[in-house]
């Protein structure tokens, strides 16, 4: 290891930042940094630095490695020490940190370059920061600097009742203040946007926090007329958690009590369907399907089977219609038969699984499916109509396939330079009966559609 060999004094304007003040981080500025913002917790941090013992031992240095060095502050993936001293300085600033054992390795050091009990001396510079990312994808979507600590470990999650305060600002204006009490999941009610809601699922009693949202977690491609918010906007939100109550666990609920809720959750996904929040209402759905698919009917009263089974089915054909929406057609067709497997003769689940295949250019199954629908609901003009459009298509995707095999065989002959032997004329003979079986075929199912 290098060394300066010179004992590191802190200066006159060294000063003791812990909150104990126990001097057990000295901070002392080299060079001011720029402005008057400083990194929060969880924020991703990006410093040079170059870490001594007390006599002037160098043991470690970014700048030798040419490489900056990044953590997220807060979150104690490195010394205590920095932690604290790295979120009071401003971008651009360079300090030192004389960091105590206690704020550093302690007793034990860190083999071979620390010794225990060792004081450091970190010279640190702060290049940049980044918020924390709350966006399930990651796209930055969501940003949020912790400005207060919550208390506990403990969030609140999908369903639990929210009491917050915020501050909604654009441009640097504000343009709205209120406290606001919701259910997680319900925030749209109440005008609150899908990226606070997100957010709060990371938050602790307590905590007060900056977020900000680019347009796809705010008010979108539309704006907000009242509020002023042109379209695409990016705003931002200070955000405090002032209390929650947690969604009751499932189970610590009684039978009767999962029937409440579900009915209460399906409501709510209906409106949420109804208003295109197509993601939202897939999530309700499910959720009523995870209360209710793993009790067993065993010791059930019969009326209470009955509420249990309506809606199993209803949270699943309803989910496939939010799939159908959202083009996810594997878990439509999914949903589907599970419905089906609760009621073997039930239109919807035949219709919706029919539309899934006809946008897989499956025809002969969403064929099959829409006959099914007639089958059970003779009066069903839509299953009519899809059934000649699967027909249609059935056709087309026949003459494509005829064309692409004659083109084949011309090909052939052509290479062989060969008249077609008898063993040609079998297979074309083959593939005209085979045209003429699915031509019978075609005209014996519109007969039958016709006679439905």
């Amino acid at each position: 290891m290098e060394t300066d060999q010179q004992l590191y004094t802190p200066g006159p304007n060294a000063v003791d930042i812990t909150d104990a003040q126990d001097k057990g981080v000295l901070k002392e500025i080299i060079t001011p940094g720029e402005g008057n913002d400083t990194p929060c917790k969880g924020n991703r941090v990006s410093v040079h630095y170059t870490g001594k013992l007390i006599d002037g031992t160098k043991f470690d240095s970014s700048v030798d490695r040419g490489e900056l060095f990044e953590f997220t502050l807060g979150k104690g993936e490195v010394i205590k020490a920095w932690d604290i001293g790295v979120a009071t300085m401003k971008k651009g600033e360079k300090c030192i940190l004389v960091c105590h054992p206690d704020y550093a390795y302690g007793s034990k050091g860190s083999p071979p370059k620390i010794p225990e009990n060792a004081t450091l001396v970190f010279e640190v510079e702060l290049f940049s920061w980044e918020m924390e990312d709350l966006s399930s994808s990651k796209d930055k979507g969501i940003l949020r600097s912790i400005v207060k600590e919550g208390e506990g470990f403990i969030s609140p999650g999908e369903g639990a009742n929210v009491e917050v305060h915020l501050v909604g600002k654009y441009d640097g204006k504000q343009f709205e203040e209120r406290d606001v009490k919701f259910e997680l999941g319900d925030g749209c009610d109440v005008g609150i946007v899908d990226g606070l809601e997100i957010a709060l699922k990371k938050f602790k009693k307590g905590e007060k926090s900056m977020i900000t949202l680019s347009p796809k977690y705010a008010f979108g491609s539309d704006g907000n007329a009242e509020f002023n918010i042109p379209p695409n906007a990016t705003v931002e939100y200070e955000v405090t958690l002032k209390s929650f109550e947690k969604e009751k666990e499932t189970w610590n609920m009684s039978y009767e009590e999962k029937l409440e809720e579900s009915e209460i959750i399906k409501t709510k996904g209906t409106n949420y369907f109804q208003k295109e929040k197509f993601e939202m209402a897939a999530k309700l759905y499910q959720k009523v399907i995870t209360l209710l698919q793993y009790e067993t009917e065993t010791e059930m009263e019969e009326s209470n089977k009955e509420k249990r089974n309506a809606l199993l089915l209803a949270g699943h054909l309803n989910l496939a219609a939010c799939y159908l929406k959202m083009e996810r057609y594997g878990d439509v067709i999914e949903n589907c038969e599970k419905a089906l497997e609760i009621e073997p003769k039930n239109p919807k689940g035949f219709f919706r699984r029919g539309k899934a295949y006809l946008a897989l250019q499956e025809f002969d199954k969403a064929k099959d499916n829409f006959m099914k629908v007639l089958e059970y609901d003779s009066s069903n003009k839509a299953a009519q109509r899809t059934i000649h459009v699967c027909k249609q298509n059935l056709k087309k995707q026949l003459e494509k396939e005829k064309k692409m095999y004659q083109n084949i065989f011309k090909k052939l002959a052509e290479e062989n330079d060969v008249e077609p032997d008898s063993s040609s004329a079998t297979v074309n003979s083959q593939n005209d009966a085979k045209v003429k079986i699915e031509k019978d075929e075609e005209k014996q199912a519109a007969e039958e559609t016709v006679s439905v």
